[in-house]
């Protein structure tokens, strides 16, 4: 496997995830793995679909630490364990977001567009009475929002999230069909000095593409992006590496020849 280094995983201190860590780390030796790293959900003012979900995306992170340190040491020389966060930005966050963001020894950040305008995508209400090229470009343009009001993360997450849930999916969908408000996105990133990620988990949607499409992915390296991690998204045992020698193929074809990793929110690079 050309990839070896997971790097967007959820256990069970992530509101959506039963997954215990120590599990995860496990399958992790038993793929050959040499790094792990977990990226926890911390969605600060999430609106709730249910009450009695009401705080499920807050992330105890000490609590997380803790447990992470204990297993980063007990298998230290099987497998590389790093701490990472997945924050769920929005612009009016920004402060809680920097000061969250410095308040622990991270060693990567990822920054993603989970909430829209106050609304989830992963909820039918938010394609409800319009198209979905109407839905996408308001998460796309909110997308921009995000990553122009905050800038302390190290890539961001499945930049076309929002692809999964719609009513057509991917359907229809393509770099070229937003490409005006892609390409604001992707140079903004590059200004900031940001990369991307790869996120495997849209096999499990039955998508055409991985997150993002290979559009997007041609269009950031012809600008000059080079950052780019890989993630399987897992909340489980099972996914962990998912599509790991489908995504190195993909960015290969895009014209990467190397995956990223971070340790201490440094990026250290991998030939493909």
């Amino acid at each position: 496997m050309p990839i070896q280094a997971d790097y967007h995983l959820h256990s069970s201190f992530s509101g959506d995830s039963t997954a215990p860590m120590e599990e995860m780390i496990r399958k992790g030796i038993s793929l050959g793995l040499q790094s792990m790293c977990f990226t926890e959900h911390m969605d600060m003012d999430y609106v709730y679909d249910k009450p009695e979900d009401e705080g499920i995306f807050e992330l105890n992170t000490d609590s997380y630490l803790y447990e992470l340190a204990t297993l980063k040491a007990r298998y230290s020389g099987k497998i590389r364990v790093l701490f990472g966060v997945e924050l769920g930005l929005q612009p009016h966050l920004k402060r809680e977001l920097a000061l969250y963001a410095r308040s622990f020894p991270f060693d990567f950040i990822i920054g993603s567009s989970h909430l829209c305008n106050r609304r989830d995508p992963y909820y039918p209400a938010f394609y409800e009475g319009r198209s979905d090229t109407e839905a996408y470009r308001e998460f796309f343009e909110a997308t921009l929002a995000n990553i122009k009001a905050f800038d302390n993360y190290d890539v961001y997450g499945h930049l076309d999230y929002v692809v999964r849930y719609g009513k057509t999916k991917d359907d229809g969908y393509s770099y070229d069909r937003y490409k005006d408000i892609l390409d604001q996105i992707l140079e903004a990133l590059l200004e900031r000095e940001k990369g991307i990620e790869v996120n495997t988990g849209a096999i499990g949607y039955r998508l055409k593409d991985l997150n993002p499409c290979r559009g997007i992915l041609k269009r950031y390296r012809k600008l000059g992006g080079e950052i780019v991690t890989v993630g399987s998204d897992a909340h489980e045992p099972s996914d962990l590496a998912r599509g790991f020698d489908r995504a190195a193929e993909v960015l290969t074809a895009c014209g990467f020849r190397y995956y990223t990793t971070f340790e201490n929110r440094m990026p250290e690079f991998h030939r493909l």
